[in-house]
Order: C-alpha cells, then structure tokens, then sequence
C-alpha cells in the first residue's frame, strides 16, 4: 500500500504538517510505503483552462496537460492508495497553493456528462486535515462548515470517498 500526503501549509514543522506526519507514521506502522509532499517547495499554476484533460480520445484525456513540478505528484496519486491532504484555514478557505493544486487534481476526472461523472480510475482513500484559528462552536456562523463540505463533496464525487479532520483554535502565538 502506498499513502501520500501533500501539505498545503508554508509552514514544514507546525500543526498541519506535525498532523500529516502522525497520519503516515500511522500508515507507516500498518505497512504502508509513504511520502510527504510540502506544495511550497513546488513551483507550478492552478488549472490554466487548456482543456486537454476534456478531449475525448486526446493524448492528455483525464489528466491535467501542464508540465510542471505538480506534474509527477498528479501522476504518483492517480497510482496511490490513500491521500491525505492538509491546510491551514486563511480568509475562509485553503491556502492558494492548496486550491490551485485542487483545481489540478479534480477537475481532469470530471466529465460534461448529465451526471458529471468521474473518470478516475478505480477507488482512492482521502482525507482533508484542516487547521485554523476558530473555535469549533463558531464554524457555522462563519459558513465554514459549507466550505469543508464542498472540498469534501468534490473529493467524494472523483475518488468515492473523503475524511475530514478539523483542528480548530490552534492559537499559536501569545503576543498579537
């Protein structure tokens, strides 16, 4: 088995990170082949709209055309067994590499079909691991609660399945 985790924070040794760690050390122990991908060390876009992933029959059908450092990552998850992925929460949402490389990895599996069908090739455990500065009581006021279940509603919909973990009030500093 092979588990990937891709961390969406700049950050490599705080809590989103310290959290993905613990998940593969856990896939570690049960036998798990693991890696660690930190989206900051990669130099890459969001989706640029060429829609090579939409031809039918094109040479890139189902998987994003743009060759850059998310590249090899893409083609390694469309391999794997089980993707983690982690976020700090910043003004609401993922980070921006985070949701650029979301938009790179879903979007080439939904079809224009009625039901807008996956392509994705067989079932792929997920997980979203989210850490923010909010207090667990107050997601929903902020519509927070909307925004975790519309990346969940999207990883469900292409690979079969998402777990979320939310790791709220992680106030970090003591002095602002």
């Amino acid at each position: 088995m092979k588990a990937i985790a891709v961390n969406g924070s700049p950050r490599k040794k705080w809590n989103t990170a310290t959290l993905l760690e613990n998940v593969l050390a856990g896939a570690k122990e049960s036998g798990a082949d693991i890696e660690l991908v930190h989206l900051y060390d990669l130099t890459y876009s969001g989706c640029i709209s060429c829609f090579a992933c939409k031809k039918i029959d094109g040479k890139s059908y189902g998987q994003c055309a743009v060759k850059d450092d998310l590249k090899p990552l893409l083609d390694s998850i469309a391999k794997t067994d089980v993707l983690i992925l982690g976020s700090p929460i910043y003004l609401k949402y993922e980070t921006g590499e985070m949701r650029s490389f979301l938009e790179r990895l879903v979007f080439p599996y939904l079809t224009y079909t009625p039901s807008y069908a996956t392509i994705f090739p067989g079932k792929l455990a997920t997980a979203f691991i989210y850490t923010m500065n909010i207090k667990e009581e107050s997601l929903a006021a902020y519509g927070q609660d909307q925004v975790f279940a519309t990346t969940q509603g999207y990883m469900t919909r292409i690979f079969g399945n998402c777990e979320t973990l939310l790791s709220t009030d992680t106030y970090q500093f003591d002095d602002y």
